[in-house]
């Protein structure tokens, strides 16, 4: 595509706007959208958002959304929202990405009352669903329902499944406080277990979940010890002291997992006393399991006689315990750590350092506990942040990883573009993966190479691979050929390596180079597709065909060995 051709559009894409002409500008902006020239569109889209056109308002609000400037992908949306359903839609999922739910849900509304915008109905039952209102959003999403609205029927079906696990909860838990049946009452709360998996996209289900399971636990102290789990992982820091009341007199009760659960709980949130304690307990219980838990406790904080005398416990046939004896009689020495291991021991010092102020050390405790083995990310969340917020990109990254367990996806891409920003690769990468995901290739391209410079070989690849996809084949030959250099046949990207870097040296003329790279990503070419969605038509489209651009090779060198004949 030409410099010229590509002015040529965008000029005609403003001159439609000039004119009022909706249909002409969206068609003008359509060839910079579906051609992945979004650097060249955006001056284009900036003189038709002043002209007043609607479609650029939109589509720039989406590219300034994906690149990271949501205020003013805001105030694109906002300018026209009113009268634009699908404005109005992009300016609901804004705001309810940001945590502004009120408002989302009147924009979503007004997007679907004015526009039928069936994205907007359903991104509203969810919404509605996420605030605790389940059977009002099914009941809505299966009103004024038209032809081709079938896509609101399975998240109908999935909110009166909510409901249904309630109802049959509630009822179970009726009979049982009318027998005074506490197993009838621990299998009632066993029910809640269906809803695991969608606390975190539906927060407003977290209430009355929580108050059956108090209802349970007031019957059976095994409920109960469920109940504490359930507050470990939904509730506050202001839930944790009745999550210990509850799994302690769980244990009282003879319940086998209760203190062993509250020692790894305690672990989790760095309490190691505590931990201890509640491994003790389930021990003295007849518990074998946490033996293992306290040997490795005394190992990591350095109290060696007393984990050699746990892992003893387990008999000198146990492999496991073996290697764990073995690593104490050379810290003993004075050995070195793992090069992986942090030393446990600072934990208290950190620890004591962070609630003084000091943002780093909150970091560093915080990330020894994510090591440590298991993780309460909600708790680890809160000692991390100060240090991302001052702008430490481990930190900030950490925080990215731990949002994207939490299932907070919107606070997960802010991280990760901080500590892209900042220079961490790992982030580089999922700015480049999530550019991707937005078809926004020349995005993509920019953070996968600025990876590769961090070091990524698979980032090299990449940038190479979109490189080639635009036809930029002297940029991409670098990048390819240090991923192909660097990397072994062990790489999971050789193959598709191979593929890319053989079509660039075709293009630059280099055929005898290319013409074993070519004939490697042939062999193996089914593979590399099969790890790409057979629904995603765009990146398949996108991709080249090893097979063709040998077939082409071989014309290439038959062309040479013509002309060399012809010369002689």
């Amino acid at each position: 595509m030409t410099t010229e051709h590509i002015q040529t559009r965008g000029e005609a894409l403003v001159a439609a706007a000039l004119d009022k002409d909706g249909r002409a500008a969206r068609r003008h902006s359509d060839f910079f959208v579906f051609g992945h020239h979004i650097d060249e569109g955006i001056p284009y889209w900036e003189r038709a958002v002043e002209a007043g056109d609607v479609w650029a308002h939109y589509t720039l609000a989406r590219y300034r959304k994906v690149r990271g400037d949501r205020d003013a992908a805001e105030a694109l949306y906002r300018a026209v929202a009113e009268f634009d359903a699908g404005c109005a839609y992009g300016l609901g999922v804004l705001l309810r990405e940001d945590g502004r739910n009120h408002e989302a849900g009147e924009w979503l509304r007004h997007a679907w009352e004015n526009g039928r915008h069936l994205e907007a109905k359903i991104d509203l039952g969810k919404l509605m669903a996420a605030e605790g209102r389940a059977p009002e959003a099914s009941a809505f999403l299966m009103s004024d329902t038209g032809l081709g609205d079938i896509a609101v029927f399975r998240w109908s079906k999935l909110f009166d499944s909510f409901e249904e696990v309630f109802d049959r909860v509630a009822a179970d838990l009726d009979i049982a406080e009318a027998d005074q049946d506490g197993e009838a009452a621990l299998a009632a709360v066993r029910g809640l277990f269906e809803l695991d998996k969608r606390f975190a996209d539906y927060p407003g289900l977290v209430p009355r979940a929580d108050a059956l399971y108090r209802r349970g636990s007031a019957l059976s102290p095994e409920a109960g010890m469920y109940y504490a789990m359930f507050l470990t992982e939904t509730g506050d820091e202001e839930s944790w002291p009745e999550a210990i009341e509850l799994l302690l007199r769980a244990r009282e009760a003879g319940v086998a997992q209760a203190a062993a659960l509250l020692g790894n709980k305690c672990e989790q949130r760095g309490e190691m006393a505590e931990a201890e304690r509640a491994h003790l307990l389930a021990v003295e219980a007849g518990e074998e399991a946490p033996k293992w838990n306290l040997g490795m406790l005394c190992l990591r904080l350095g109290r060696y006689d007393e984990a050699e005398r746990w892992f003893g416990e387990f008999g000198e046939d146990d492999k496991d315990a073996a290697q764990q004896l073995a690593r104490i009689a050379v810290l003993r020495e004075g050995g070195p750590r793992a090069a992986d291991e942090p030393d446990y021991r600072q934990l208290p010092v950190l620890r004591e350092r962070a609630e003084a102020g000091d943002v780093r050390a909150g970091y560093e405790y915080a990330d020894m506990l994510n090591d440590w083995g298991g993780k309460n990310a909600r708790h680890l969340i809160t000692w991390m942040e100060p240090a991302a917020r001052a702008g430490d990109p481990d930190a900030a990254y950490d925080v990215a990883q731990l949002c994207g367990k939490l299932r907070r996806f919107t606070d997960r891409d802010t991280w990760h573009r901080v500590a892209a920003e900042k220079g961490d690769h790992h982030s580089c990468h999922h700015m480049g993966w999530l550019s991707d995901f937005h078809h926004d290739y020349q995005e993509s391209e920019r953070w996968y190479a600025r990876a590769a410079a961090l070091g990524s070989r698979l980032d090299s690849m990449i940038a190479g691979k979109l490189m080639v996809q635009r036809q930029a084949y002297a940029e991409a030959e670098p990048y390819l050929r240090r991923a192909w250099e660097e990397g072994d046949d062990n790489d999971a990207f050789r193959t598709e390596t191979a593929g890319y870097y053989g079509t660039a040296l075709r293009h630059l003329g280099r055929l005898d180079e290319a013409m074993g790279l070519l004939a490697t990503a042939a062999e193996g070419w089914r593979d590399v597709r099969s790890l790409y969605s057979t629904d995603d038509l765009d990146a398949l489209s996108r991709m080249i065909d090893p097979a063709k651009e040998l077939e082409a090779l071989d014309e290439a060198l038959d062309a040479e060995l013509e002309e060399d004949d012809e010369e002689e």
